[in-house]
Protein backbone atom coordinates (compact mmCIF):
# COMPACT_ATOMS: atom_id res chain seq x y z
CA UNK A 1 0.00 0.00 0.00
CA UNK A 2 1.17 3.31 -0.38
CA UNK A 3 -0.16 7.46 -1.00
CA UNK A 4 0.34 9.90 -2.82
CA UNK A 5 0.53 13.92 -1.84
CA UNK A 6 -0.13 16.67 -4.02
CA UNK A 7 1.61 19.94 -2.44
CA UNK A 8 -0.95 23.18 -4.33
CA UNK A 9 1.97 25.84 -3.10
CA UNK A 10 -1.62 28.70 -4.44
CA UNK A 11 -2.72 31.16 -1.84
CA UNK A 12 -4.60 34.06 -2.25
CA UNK A 13 -3.62 35.28 0.86
CA UNK A 14 -0.36 34.71 3.04
CA UNK A 15 -1.25 34.02 6.91
CA UNK A 16 0.65 35.64 9.25
CA UNK A 17 2.19 32.40 10.71
CA UNK A 18 2.87 30.31 8.26
CA UNK A 19 6.10 29.53 6.53
CA UNK A 20 5.04 26.19 4.20
CA UNK A 21 5.85 27.03 0.52
CA UNK A 22 3.20 28.99 -1.18
CA UNK A 23 2.64 32.00 -3.48
CA UNK A 24 0.01 34.04 -4.04
CA UNK A 25 1.18 34.25 -7.94
CA UNK A 26 -2.02 33.25 -9.44
CA UNK A 27 -1.16 33.31 -13.07
CA UNK A 28 1.18 30.16 -12.73
CA UNK A 29 -1.74 28.17 -11.76
CA UNK A 30 -2.57 26.12 -15.04
CA UNK A 31 0.99 25.74 -15.81
CA UNK A 32 1.49 24.53 -12.55
CA UNK A 33 -1.50 22.03 -12.94
CA UNK A 34 0.10 20.88 -16.17
CA UNK A 35 3.42 20.47 -14.59
CA UNK A 36 2.15 18.16 -11.61
CA UNK A 37 -0.13 16.01 -14.23
CA UNK A 38 3.64 15.10 -15.98
CA UNK A 39 5.57 14.41 -12.94
CA UNK A 40 2.98 12.22 -11.76
CA UNK A 41 3.49 10.37 -15.17
CA UNK A 42 7.80 10.56 -14.78
CA UNK A 43 7.51 9.08 -11.73
CA UNK A 44 4.88 6.58 -12.02
CA UNK A 45 7.10 3.62 -11.24
CA UNK A 46 8.35 5.54 -7.98
CA UNK A 47 5.60 3.32 -5.88
CA UNK A 48 6.89 0.09 -7.50
CA UNK A 49 3.22 -0.90 -8.19
CA UNK A 50 1.90 -0.38 -4.67
CA UNK A 51 -1.55 0.12 -4.55
CA UNK A 52 -2.37 3.35 -3.64
CA UNK A 53 -4.55 3.56 -0.48
CA UNK A 54 -4.82 7.45 0.09
CA UNK A 55 -4.50 10.62 -2.14
CA UNK A 56 -4.13 13.90 0.11
CA UNK A 57 -4.24 17.67 -1.64
CA UNK A 58 -2.30 19.77 0.81
CA UNK A 59 -1.01 23.57 0.55
CA UNK A 60 -1.18 25.93 0.17
CA UNK A 61 -4.39 26.42 -0.48
CA UNK A 62 -5.72 23.59 -2.55
CA UNK A 63 -9.20 25.07 -3.13
CA UNK A 64 -7.56 28.06 -5.21
CA UNK A 65 -7.65 25.52 -8.23
CA UNK A 66 -10.85 25.06 -10.25
CA UNK A 67 -13.08 22.09 -10.41
CA UNK A 68 -11.31 21.37 -13.72
CA UNK A 69 -8.03 21.43 -12.61
CA UNK A 70 -8.57 18.95 -9.30
CA UNK A 71 -10.00 16.94 -12.03
CA UNK A 72 -7.14 16.75 -14.46
CA UNK A 73 -5.06 15.88 -11.44
CA UNK A 74 -7.17 13.18 -10.71
CA UNK A 75 -7.75 11.59 -14.21
CA UNK A 76 -3.91 11.56 -14.14
CA UNK A 77 -3.86 9.70 -10.99
CA UNK A 78 -6.27 7.29 -12.28
CA UNK A 79 -4.60 6.54 -15.43
CA UNK A 80 -0.91 5.62 -14.19
CA UNK A 81 -2.08 4.22 -10.62
CA UNK A 82 -3.65 1.22 -9.28
CA UNK A 83 -6.22 2.88 -6.64
CA UNK A 84 -7.02 0.64 -3.95
CA UNK A 85 -11.36 0.26 -4.23
CA UNK A 86 -12.25 2.68 -1.33
CA UNK A 87 -8.96 5.13 -1.34
CA UNK A 88 -9.34 8.15 0.98
CA UNK A 89 -9.19 11.12 -1.51
CA UNK A 90 -8.69 14.60 0.85
CA UNK A 91 -8.40 18.14 -0.01
CA UNK A 92 -7.50 21.23 1.88
CA UNK A 93 -9.98 24.48 1.66
CA UNK A 94 -10.32 27.57 3.42
CA UNK A 95 -13.95 27.86 4.38
CA UNK A 96 -14.21 31.16 2.31
CA UNK A 97 -13.54 29.14 -0.88
CA UNK A 98 -16.36 27.15 0.21
CA UNK A 99 -19.30 28.87 -2.10
CA UNK A 100 -22.79 26.36 -2.71
CA UNK A 101 -21.09 26.08 -6.26
CA UNK A 102 -17.09 25.19 -5.24
CA UNK A 103 -18.85 22.41 -2.70
CA UNK A 104 -21.03 21.15 -5.35
CA UNK A 105 -18.26 20.80 -7.56
CA UNK A 106 -16.08 19.20 -5.46
CA UNK A 107 -18.84 16.36 -5.11
CA UNK A 108 -18.29 15.80 -9.01
CA UNK A 109 -14.82 15.05 -8.18
CA UNK A 110 -13.01 11.67 -6.46
CA UNK A 111 -12.55 13.42 -2.92
CA UNK A 112 -14.27 12.07 -0.42
CA UNK A 113 -12.50 14.08 2.71
CA UNK A 114 -12.33 17.56 3.53
CA UNK A 115 -9.69 19.17 5.24
CA UNK A 116 -10.60 22.80 6.66
CA UNK A 117 -8.70 25.23 7.78
CA UNK A 118 -11.06 27.16 10.46
CA UNK A 119 -8.19 28.02 13.29
CA UNK A 120 -10.40 30.24 15.61
CA UNK A 121 -13.65 31.32 15.68
CA UNK A 122 -12.56 34.92 17.41
CA UNK A 123 -13.26 36.86 14.35
CA UNK A 124 -10.66 39.72 16.37
CA UNK A 125 -7.98 36.81 16.25
CA UNK A 126 -9.12 35.67 12.73
CA UNK A 127 -7.66 39.15 11.79
CA UNK A 128 -4.37 39.06 13.45
CA UNK A 129 -3.73 36.21 11.58
CA UNK A 130 -4.38 37.22 8.21
CA UNK A 131 -7.13 34.55 7.75
CA UNK A 132 -9.45 35.76 5.04
CA UNK A 133 -12.52 34.11 6.93
CA UNK A 134 -14.96 34.71 9.27
CA UNK A 135 -16.44 32.39 12.21
CA UNK A 136 -19.82 32.72 10.52
CA UNK A 137 -18.19 31.69 7.17
CA UNK A 138 -16.20 28.78 8.71
CA UNK A 139 -19.79 27.52 10.10
CA UNK A 140 -21.71 28.17 6.81
CA UNK A 141 -18.72 26.32 4.86
CA UNK A 142 -18.95 23.27 6.99
CA UNK A 143 -22.81 23.27 6.30
CA UNK A 144 -22.79 23.65 3.01
CA UNK A 145 -20.34 20.60 2.73
CA UNK A 146 -22.56 18.63 4.77
CA UNK A 147 -25.51 19.14 2.36
CA UNK A 148 -24.10 18.15 -0.53
CA UNK A 149 -23.19 14.94 0.70
CA UNK A 150 -19.42 15.20 2.44
CA UNK A 151 -18.99 12.48 5.19
CA UNK A 152 -15.55 12.75 6.14
CA UNK A 153 -14.75 16.68 7.19
CA UNK A 154 -12.19 17.41 9.38
CA UNK A 155 -10.95 21.23 10.87
CA UNK A 156 -8.08 22.29 11.99
CA UNK A 157 -7.88 24.15 15.59
CA UNK A 158 -4.75 26.30 16.72
CA UNK A 159 -4.42 26.91 20.35
CA UNK A 160 -1.47 29.32 22.80
CA UNK A 161 -2.78 32.16 20.15
CA UNK A 162 -2.00 36.05 21.03
CA UNK A 163 -3.99 37.14 23.45
CA UNK A 164 -5.57 34.11 23.79
CA UNK A 165 -8.04 33.75 27.26
CA UNK A 166 -9.07 30.59 29.11
CA UNK A 167 -12.83 31.35 27.63
CA UNK A 168 -12.32 32.14 24.18
CA UNK A 169 -10.13 28.77 24.22
CA UNK A 170 -13.69 26.99 25.46
CA UNK A 171 -15.67 28.92 22.81
CA UNK A 172 -13.60 27.07 20.24
CA UNK A 173 -13.86 24.14 21.78
CA UNK A 174 -17.81 24.19 21.89
CA UNK A 175 -18.32 25.72 18.55
CA UNK A 176 -15.97 22.85 17.01
CA UNK A 177 -17.70 20.08 18.28
CA UNK A 178 -20.91 21.96 17.83
CA UNK A 179 -20.62 21.55 14.11
CA UNK A 180 -20.28 17.45 14.95
CA UNK A 181 -17.67 17.06 12.18
CA UNK A 182 -15.36 13.55 11.94
CA UNK A 183 -11.64 14.72 12.66
CA UNK A 184 -10.49 17.86 14.67
CA UNK A 185 -6.46 18.82 13.83
CA UNK A 186 -5.72 21.10 17.18
CA UNK A 187 -2.31 22.72 17.03
CA UNK A 188 -0.29 24.89 19.11
CA UNK A 189 0.97 27.81 17.55
CA UNK A 190 4.73 28.17 17.00
CA UNK A 191 6.55 31.72 16.04
CA UNK A 192 8.12 30.77 12.69
CA UNK A 193 11.09 32.53 11.96
CA UNK A 194 10.51 34.96 8.89
CA UNK A 195 6.82 35.09 8.86
CA UNK A 196 5.12 38.48 9.92
CA UNK A 197 3.60 37.14 13.08
CA UNK A 198 7.37 36.37 14.30
CA UNK A 199 8.61 39.63 13.41
CA UNK A 200 5.46 41.11 15.25
CA UNK A 201 6.45 39.00 18.22
CA UNK A 202 10.36 40.54 17.73
CA UNK A 203 8.66 43.73 17.71
CA UNK A 204 6.64 43.44 21.16
CA UNK A 205 3.41 44.00 19.19
CA UNK A 206 2.38 40.48 20.28
CA UNK A 207 3.59 37.87 22.99
CA UNK A 208 3.44 34.44 23.55
CA UNK A 209 1.25 32.56 25.73
CA UNK A 210 3.09 30.88 29.53
CA UNK A 211 3.87 27.73 29.30
CA UNK A 212 1.37 27.01 32.39
CA UNK A 213 -1.76 28.61 30.20
CA UNK A 214 -0.43 26.40 26.95
CA UNK A 215 -0.60 23.27 29.68
CA UNK A 216 -3.83 24.30 30.88
CA UNK A 217 -5.59 24.66 26.71
CA UNK A 218 -3.78 21.15 25.96
CA UNK A 219 -5.77 19.60 29.08
CA UNK A 220 -9.05 22.00 28.03
CA UNK A 221 -8.46 20.32 24.25
CA UNK A 222 -8.43 16.53 25.54
CA UNK A 223 -10.78 16.67 27.92
CA UNK A 224 -13.67 18.71 25.84
CA UNK A 225 -12.77 16.41 22.39
CA UNK A 226 -12.69 12.78 24.08
CA UNK A 227 -15.80 13.68 26.59
CA UNK A 228 -17.31 14.79 22.78
CA UNK A 229 -16.82 10.94 21.65
CA UNK A 230 -13.74 11.78 19.85
CA UNK A 231 -10.73 9.57 19.92
CA UNK A 232 -7.08 11.03 20.50
CA UNK A 233 -5.10 9.06 18.10
CA UNK A 234 -2.53 11.37 17.33
CA UNK A 235 -0.84 14.21 19.92
CA UNK A 236 -2.25 16.72 17.95
CA UNK A 237 -5.32 15.01 15.85
CA UNK A 238 -8.89 13.14 17.50
CA UNK A 239 -11.47 11.68 15.83
CA UNK A 240 -14.83 9.78 16.05
CA UNK A 241 -14.41 6.30 16.09
CA UNK A 242 -13.30 4.78 12.54
CA UNK A 243 -12.41 8.11 11.10
CA UNK A 244 -9.01 8.57 11.52
CA UNK A 245 -6.90 9.93 8.92
CA UNK A 246 -6.07 6.96 6.74
CA UNK A 247 -3.10 9.08 4.95
CA UNK A 248 -1.42 11.31 7.50
CA UNK A 249 -1.43 7.60 9.57
CA UNK A 250 0.40 6.07 6.80
CA UNK A 251 3.11 8.87 7.35
CA UNK A 252 3.22 7.94 11.17
CA UNK A 253 3.66 4.19 10.11
CA UNK A 254 6.23 4.68 7.57
CA UNK A 255 4.27 3.87 4.46
CA UNK A 256 5.64 4.78 1.19
CA UNK A 257 4.35 7.67 -0.96
CA UNK A 258 5.02 10.21 -3.74
CA UNK A 259 4.77 13.46 -3.18
CA UNK A 260 4.38 15.93 -6.57
CA UNK A 261 4.44 19.40 -6.83
CA UNK A 262 7.33 22.31 -5.74
CA UNK A 263 8.64 21.42 -2.30
CA UNK A 264 6.46 18.26 -1.92
CA UNK A 265 8.33 15.35 -0.05
CA UNK A 266 8.21 11.72 -0.57
CA UNK A 267 9.27 8.36 0.65
CA UNK A 268 10.41 5.01 -0.74
CA UNK A 269 10.86 2.96 2.72
CA UNK A 270 14.45 3.87 2.53
CA UNK A 271 15.42 7.15 1.02
CA UNK A 272 13.51 10.57 1.35
CA UNK A 273 13.44 13.04 -1.67
CA UNK A 274 12.02 16.58 -1.93
CA UNK A 275 11.47 18.73 -4.93
CA UNK A 276 12.95 22.43 -5.38
CA UNK A 277 10.73 25.27 -2.97
CA UNK A 278 10.34 27.78 -5.83
CA UNK A 279 7.56 27.43 -8.22
CA UNK A 280 9.55 28.51 -11.34
CA UNK A 281 12.28 26.41 -11.42
CA UNK A 282 9.84 23.33 -10.05
CA UNK A 283 8.10 24.43 -13.54
CA UNK A 284 10.92 24.38 -15.43
CA UNK A 285 12.42 21.13 -14.22
CA UNK A 286 9.70 19.47 -15.57
CA UNK A 287 9.19 20.85 -18.71
CA UNK A 288 12.48 20.32 -19.53
CA UNK A 289 12.38 16.61 -18.05
CA UNK A 290 15.80 17.89 -15.75
CA UNK A 291 13.56 17.78 -12.36
CA UNK A 292 15.04 20.00 -9.41
CA UNK A 293 15.54 18.07 -6.44
CA UNK A 294 17.10 16.35 -3.57
CA UNK A 295 17.49 12.89 -2.00
CA UNK A 296 18.86 11.58 1.23
CA UNK A 297 19.19 8.17 1.78
CA UNK A 298 18.13 7.19 5.17
CA UNK A 299 20.58 4.96 6.94
CA UNK A 300 19.27 2.33 9.77
CA UNK A 301 19.74 4.66 12.71
CA UNK A 302 17.82 7.43 10.68
CA UNK A 303 14.67 5.13 10.21
CA UNK A 304 15.08 3.69 13.81
CA UNK A 305 14.71 7.11 15.03
CA UNK A 306 11.76 8.33 12.64
CA UNK A 307 9.87 5.39 13.56
CA UNK A 308 10.15 6.59 17.34
CA UNK A 309 9.44 9.58 16.65
CA UNK A 310 6.18 8.69 14.72
CA UNK A 311 5.21 6.00 16.64
CA UNK A 312 5.25 7.60 20.03
CA UNK A 313 2.85 10.74 18.48
CA UNK A 314 -0.01 8.09 18.02
CA UNK A 315 -2.40 6.07 20.69
CA UNK A 316 -0.58 2.60 18.67
CA UNK A 317 3.07 3.04 20.31
CA UNK A 318 6.09 1.16 19.30
CA UNK A 319 6.99 -2.10 19.95
CA UNK A 320 10.21 -3.63 21.44
CA UNK A 321 9.45 -6.88 19.24
CA UNK A 322 9.23 -4.33 16.16
CA UNK A 323 12.00 -2.85 16.54
CA UNK A 324 14.09 -5.63 16.64
CA UNK A 325 12.59 -7.12 13.57
CA UNK A 326 13.11 -3.90 11.94
CA UNK A 327 16.44 -2.24 12.67
CA UNK A 328 18.16 -5.07 15.13
CA UNK A 329 18.58 -6.49 18.45
CA UNK A 330 21.16 -3.97 19.26
CA UNK A 331 18.22 -1.27 18.90
CA UNK A 332 15.99 -3.33 20.67
CA UNK A 333 17.63 -3.53 23.67
CA UNK A 334 18.62 0.90 23.24
CA UNK A 335 14.81 0.95 23.27
CA UNK A 336 14.42 -0.79 26.06
CA UNK A 337 17.27 0.64 28.53
CA UNK A 338 15.99 4.16 27.40
CA UNK A 339 11.89 3.75 27.96
CA UNK A 340 12.47 1.80 31.90
CA UNK A 341 12.65 4.64 33.59
CA UNK A 342 9.76 6.47 31.47
CA UNK A 343 7.63 3.27 32.05
CA UNK A 344 8.68 3.09 35.85
CA UNK A 345 7.79 7.27 36.08
CA UNK A 346 4.48 6.75 34.58
CA UNK A 347 4.96 8.91 31.33
CA UNK A 348 5.51 5.67 29.41
CA UNK A 349 2.46 2.82 29.54
CA UNK A 350 2.56 -0.70 27.88
CA UNK A 351 -0.66 -1.79 26.22
CA UNK A 352 -0.27 -5.60 25.73
CA UNK A 353 3.52 -5.67 23.68
CA UNK A 354 3.21 -2.04 22.59
CA UNK A 355 4.41 1.12 24.27
CA UNK A 356 2.81 4.57 24.38
CA UNK A 357 3.06 7.65 26.20
CA UNK A 358 0.43 8.52 29.19
CA UNK A 359 -1.46 11.26 29.31
CA UNK A 360 1.36 12.96 31.65
CA UNK A 361 3.93 11.76 29.06
CA UNK A 362 2.24 13.29 26.34
CA UNK A 363 2.89 16.95 27.63
CA UNK A 364 7.09 16.22 27.84
CA UNK A 365 6.43 13.93 25.21
CA UNK A 366 9.50 15.80 22.87
CA UNK A 367 11.98 14.62 25.82
CA UNK A 368 10.60 10.98 25.71
CA UNK A 369 11.51 10.79 22.40
CA UNK A 370 14.85 12.51 22.30
CA UNK A 371 15.65 9.77 25.41
CA UNK A 372 14.46 7.01 22.99
CA UNK A 373 16.62 8.14 19.74
CA UNK A 374 20.51 7.47 18.86
CA UNK A 375 22.88 9.39 17.78
CA UNK A 376 23.61 9.51 14.18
Amino acid sequence: MAGIYIHIPFCKTRCAYCDFYSTTHEAWKQQYVDAVCKELVQRKDYLKGETVETIYMGGGTPSQLSIAQLNALFATIEAHFPLSKHPEITIEVNPDDVSDSYAEGLKQTPVNRISMGIQTFDNATLRILNRRHTEQIARMATMRLREKGFQNISIDLMYGLPGETIEQWENDLQQAIALNVEHISAYHLTYEEGTPLYRRLQAGEVSEVSEELSLTFFNMLIDALTKAGYQHYEISNFCKPGMHSRHNSSYWQGIPYLGCGAAAHSFDGTSRQWNVADIKNYIKGIETNAPCYEIEALDIPTRYNEYIMTGLRTSHGISIEEVAERFGQSFAASCKKSATPHLESGKLITEGHRIKLSREGIFVSDAIICDLMVLT
